[in-house]
């Protein structure tokens, strides 16, 4: 997937994880009217396996609720299967796949209250 960095800056919400002077961990967010998505969730190969992903999901989670929206919503590459997993284990449903760009794209959906 190919990304325009400068517009996803520009046009959506990036909330950033810093530990000590380092960028640890990111998640981007684009709200919807009924809904928020995920756009990107990012972490930093020297902070992986800390637990920050999940820290970044549970902040975008939180930004949902605050909103008074009921549905947050992500996709992820089909060959990410360790991130399907971790989706799958705090909650996310997979709603649908599709093909693009030569490769299958996982769209799942969660329920927060």
């Amino acid at each position: 997937m190919k990304a325009d960095h400068a517009a996803h800056i520009r046009d959506h919400r990036a909330d950033l994880l810093i530990v000590g002077k380092e960028i640890a961990a990111l998640v981007e967010t684009i709200q919807h009217p009924r809904y928020l998505l995920i756009e990107n969730v990012a972490v930093a190969p020297p902070y992986q396996k800390r637990g920050f992903g999940r820290r970044m999901l549970a902040h975008a989670e939180q930004i949902a609720a605050t909103d008074g929206l009921s549905v947050i919503r992500l996709y992820t590459n089909a060959k990410f299967e360790e991130n399907i997993r971790l989706y799958s284990s705090l909650g996310y449903e997979v709603e649908r796949k599709e093909a693009m760009n030569g490769g299958i794209i996982v769209h799942m959906a969660k329920s927060i209250g």
